[in-house]
């Protein structure tokens, strides 16, 4: 666990998806508009983690080698709206970072590396994408994990490149695996963070193979599940010491709002981490709009809270409200 010689403030959102009419904004607007008022917020923390959900990338040819629906990537003017928040760390493993081939991916690699942003989940090899990324905050060194189990033809190999896939459905194997973990602990990792795109979309609940999935990694050391995949956020669960955010939503995008599940709400997930370990989660409630996302406030960010105060219960999380967000002491 975490050795730090003063609290240490980390933030943890959802899906970014830049690409598609989010891409075609870019250039037409500051790079700062796109976080909206959230950005002080952000620019604040001592490190800020997201899942990428599209490749950033000029290559013209979409993945054709399955059938797909949606094809998402970003114009690599996208990097400009990652380092205008101060990203620290993209996970990559999921079903869109492949949306425009193999080409795509690399592009996509290549620019986060020459913007020094780290990023785990996939590789130009299978031993690439199951290398952990370690972000320093700090005196806190964290390293990041990333798998999916969406788009399995997405998987990279030994010597060709792709995302770090996984089957939670096994009742033996999980990954990473308590040996990964030590092996990086010895690299002097304060603290461990699984990034998982796991499961389907617009649920509301994580399955019971997930849960057990999610629970067996910090079981084996993992102490943050930074969990992202179904559009729509979930409940937090506390396992021993660790966290688990078993899903923590959208947070940029142009996507249609269902009106009863409501992808459109979400968090900022604010975990603060002293020389004893996580301390608090903080949540603060957000409104995604077109291209945008700005903090809730009056009843939609009391509704949001609600709906994540109802989510939680089952995992026996209890939270306390404070002026518009809540808060979960992690040391209880």
């Amino acid at each position: 666990m975490a050795q730090t010689n003063r609290v240490r403030k980390l933030v943890f959102l959802g899906d970014v998806m830049l690409g598609r009419l989010v891409s075609e904004e870019i250039g037409k607007r500051p790079p700062e508009y796109f976080w909206g008022d959230t950005l002080p917020l952000l620019r604040g923390a001592d490190a800020v983690f997201i899942n990428l959900e599209c490749a950033i990338t000029r290559h013209p040819e979409p993945w054709q080698r399955t059938d797909k629906v949606f094809h998402f990537k970003a114009v690599p003017e996208a990097i400009a709206v990652l380092t205008a928040a101060r990203i620290s760390f993209t996970c990559l493993a999921n079903n869109h970072v492949l949306d425009f081939e193999t080409e795509g991916l690399l592009e996509t690699l290549s620019l986060l590396e020459a913007a020094n942003i780290p990023y785990a989940g996939a590789g130009r090899t299978r031993a690439d994408a199951e290398r952990p990324a370690f972000v320093d905050a700090g005196d806190l060194r964290i390293a990041f994990f990333g798998a999916t189990d969406n788009e399995p033809d997405f998987a990279a190999t030994g010597n060709s490149p792709g995302t770090k896939y996984v089957d939670p459905r096994s009742d033996e194997l999980i990954w990473p695996s308590s040996d990964d973990i030590k092996e990086t602990r010895s690299r002097r990792a304060d603290l461990v963070v699984a990034s998982l795109h796991l499961g389907p979309n617009m649920v509301l609940e994580p399955s019971r193979r997930l849960r057990t999935y999610k629970r067996r990694l910090c079981e084996a050391g993992v102490d943050i599940v930074h969990g992202h995949s179904a559009h729509v956020f979930q409940g937090i669960e506390r396992m021993g010491k660790s966290l688990i955010l078993h899903d923590t939503g959208d947070f940029l995008d142009d996507y249609a709002v269902d009106p009863d599940l409501r992808n459109d709400w979400s968090f900022v997930f604010v975990v603060k981490v002293g020389e004893a370990g996580l301390q608090r989660l903080t949540l603060h409630p957000v409104v995604l709009d077109f291209a945008t996302v700005s903090l809730a406030v009056g009843a939609d960010a009391s509704m949001i809270c609600d709906r994540m105060e109802e989510l939680s219960r089952p995992f026996g999380t209890r939270f306390r409200r404070n002026n518009g967000t809540l808060e979960l002491d992690l040391q209880a």
